[in-house]
């Protein structure tokens, strides 16, 4: 008994250290939100010739309904400008259209690694012509001040500027669902890591010195990996060099999603985690309702509160504080209503668990055209159907 007793206490402790722990997370990510995120900058415009050059690598594969779009506003930034695939016609029907911009199109990539997203960058890579590279994906949507934002971040210690990963407003249940992880659970996790010091970077949109990379090997030095975003930015850190997060939010404007979709990308990242960091062990416990659980527990073992009533109420403290925080990473009106938000945390949710369980089930990922084994550091090889 003496032992069963013992267990239950220190359960207790484990419910109100995690208490505290979410609750910081909560407070830290819609703080630094608030503050940082959205911010209209007040400064005159450098110069052009106080702006430093950037080489932007776009790795593209065939096309979605959005790709025109999206990388349209790549050509139109107010920014000084110094062959099978469907995509190529695209890049050159804009290459035609915008002759004043600085722009070459890399047909056929380079064999490097495992990694398609680094063969695809490296001719990019080894053509680029300045001293800061900006890989920014193909689904992903600007404005026509975000280099400016991203040069301005990257001050005199900083090697690596990144965006936070949010969603475009779109139609249809699953871009709400989308919508509402990357502007609750996603940002909660992400801001609170990059506020203590961990390096949390996603590769969406990123701005990099490219002597730092080329220290560390340049780009093939990261082929070997699938999450190649985690390794180029833990050896910028190595390096002694800061991070910075940009105003702007990283906007994915994807046309082609679903639930299916999602979820599967949610599974693939997880499973990224799971060789890396072996603390992601512990993610389901950071979840909305497996740690309102604990937590209730641990104030009905102290308090002898109502275990049920008390789940509810922080479940609904929750569900408000996770709106607030999705309306600041917005930075304006969201296109769906109260209770779209509603139906689709719940969902996302209750998703948590079945996604991270779905994870350890299988250590292999499909990502664009292949399929890979994940091996124990990162790393992985490419499963060939013979």
């Amino acid at each position: 008994m003496a032992v069963l007793d013992l267990a239950m206490q220190g359960l207790a402790v484990f419910g109100f250290v995690l208490f505290f722990v979410l609750w910081l997370m909560h407070c830290m990510s819609i703080i630094y939100v608030r503050l940082h995120l959205h911010r209209k900058r007040s400064e005159v415009k450098q110069p052009f010739l106080q702006l430093a050059g950037v080489s932007l690598l776009k790795p593209l594969k065939g096309v979605d309904p959005n790709l025109i779009s999206n990388l349209e506003t790549f050509f139109t930034l107010d920014y000084p400008k110094d062959q099978d695939d469907p995509a190529v016609d695209v890049c050159k029907k804009l290459l035609g259209k915008y002759p004043g911009v600085d722009a070459r199109l890399f047909i056929g990539g380079k064999k490097v690694g495992i990694n398609p997203k680094i063969n695809n960058l490296m001719p990019g890579y080894e053509g680029a012509k300045y001293g800061l590279v900006w890989i920014c994906d193909s689904g992903i949507r600007v404005k026509p001040d975000t280099l400016t934002d991203l040069i301005h971040q990257m001050t005199e210690k900083v090697g690596l500027v990144h965006g936070l990963p949010y969603v475009a407003d779109r139609q249809g249940f699953a871009a709400t669902l989308e919508q509402v992880y990357f502007g609750t659970s996603h940002p909660r996790s992400y801001i609170s890591a990059n506020v203590t010091g961990i390096k949390c970077v996603t590769g969406m949109s990123c701005l990099m010195r490219k002597d730092v990379l080329d220290q560390a090997g340049g780009l093939v030095a990261f082929a070997q990996y699938i999450a190649e975003d985690y390794f180029m930015a833990k050896a910028i850190a190595d390096r002694g060099w800061k991070f910075s997060m940009a105003t702007q939010v990283a906007m994915q404007n994807s046309g082609s999603y679903s639930i299916g979709q999602f979820q599967s990308r949610m599974i693939r990242w997880t499973k990224l985690r799971i060789n890396m960091l072996p603390g992601t062990v512990l993610e389901p416990v950071s979840e909305c309702f497996l740690a309102s659980l604990i937590i209730g527990w641990a104030a009905h073992h102290v308090f002898r509160w109502d275990m049920m009533v008390f789940f509810m109420c922080h479940c609904l403290a929750w569900f408000i504080s996770d709106y607030i925080q999705l309306t600041g990473v917005q930075g304006g009106p969201l296109c769906f209503s109260k209770l779209d938000f509603a139906v689709a945390w719940f969902i996302r949710e209750s998703m948590a668990v079945q996604i991270f369980l779905s994870a350890l089930w299988d250590p292999t990922i499909s990502w664009r055209t292949g399929r890979y084994r994940l091996r124990c550091g990162g790393t992985a090889e490419e499963i060939l159907d013979i």
